[in-house]
């Protein structure tokens, strides 16, 4: 599902008669809604909330349209806030259509290649692992019989895995697996096994680190903290504390970034016994509101001023009053 993108494509040239507003693409608006309509706002571009459920392409007539709920003209840009699930027809349509609008100039944030990239999470950790990266050792296969022979060979080195549904976030669907037994139940890994090495806890309780990166640029990051269990998403009862970013810790989410080739991102990593970071993921539609809360950074605005800055690189647009 990964493509060439828009590289080489160029801007069309009725590209400068686009609406000045902007879409948020999104089914729950909510915190993050409010904060990008906040900061879009203040700059001159409204954000107007659509659901990618609602868009369409039009292929009748001389050209190619694509049709978005109160946009008579193309918008100024795009910014990526979900894209909900379905079966694999839908969400290649919701992709195509991401990539049809960056086809006709329109700039899309985060856009589909990056998303793409990242939603699986076998293509993330080859990128990673590419790119030189240290990011916990992993195997994808479908075969029942390969799973069970990759876990009977690391549980017998005294190691644990994580088995973990190719496509998700948040710690849902992310099991331990301790035994060879665990893998009989195949519940939400939808017939692929994605087996990464479980990277045991540092001290008294479970932590990891999410790094936010705009621009290719670490901004702001925190700790996730829980006492109770492995998982540390605030989704799942983490707690989190603020970061203060060194060398090592931007050093790497910035190469992480850079290695999916993408405008923004949530970088994951978890400290590794005797020291350094690993690698875990690469969130392309991160939350962050709980990040907020621990950072003085206006994230929002942040990401606003490089949404448009990527915008104004590609043709001018025009703000309103």
């Amino acid at each position: 599902m990964v493509r060439d993108g828009d590289k080489g494509m160029g801007v069309p040239p009725d590209i400068a008669a686009r609406d000045p507003r902007v879409v948020i693409i999104t089914d729950e608006p909510g915190w993050h809604g409010r904060e990008l309509r906040r900061v879009f706002a203040a700059r001159g571009h409204p954000g107007e909330y659509v659901s990618s459920l609602a868009c369409h392409l039009d292929l009748s007539g001389a050209s190619p349209r694509i049709v978005i709920p109160a946009f008579d003209q193309l918008p100024g840009g795009v910014f990526v806030r979900g894209v909900p699930g379905g079966t694999l027809e839908q969400v290649i349509l919701r992709l195509d259509i991401l990539h049809a609008l960056r086809g006709m100039g329109v700039r899309v944030y985060n856009d589909a290649r990056a998303i793409e990239r990242t939603v699986d999470k076998a293509m993330t950790s080859f990128l990673l692992k590419r790119a030189g990266l240290p990011t916990p050792e992993t195997w994808i296969c479908e075969s029942p019989t390969q799973a069970r022979a990759i876990a009977i060979a690391q549980i017998g080195r005294g190691r644990k895995l994580l088995a973990k549904p190719l496509f998700g976030s948040q710690g849902i669907g992310v099991r331990l697996i301790e035994s060879p037994a665990d893998l009989a139940n195949e519940e939400g890994l939808n017939g692929v096994y994605y087996l990464q090495a479980f990277v045991e806890k540092i001290g008294g309780e479970w932590c990891d680190v999410r790094v936010f990166v705009i621009g290719g640029q670490a901004v702001a990051g925190m700790y996730r903290r829980n006492a109770r269990h492995w998982l540390t998403n605030r989704a799942q009862g983490g707690d989190c504390a603020a970061l203060p970013l060194d060398g090592e810790l931007s050093g790497l989410a910035e190469a992480a970034t850079r290695a999916v080739d993408i405008d923004y991102a949530g970088v994951d990593l978890i400290a590794v016994p005797g020291g350094g970071y690993t690698v875990t993921e690469v969130n392309s539609i991160p939350a962050w509101q709980g990040l907020q809360a621990v950072t003085p950074v206006d994230l929002a605005a942040r990401l606003a001023d490089h949404f448009f800055a990527r915008i104004a690189a590609d043709a001018p647009l025009q703000a309103l009053p």
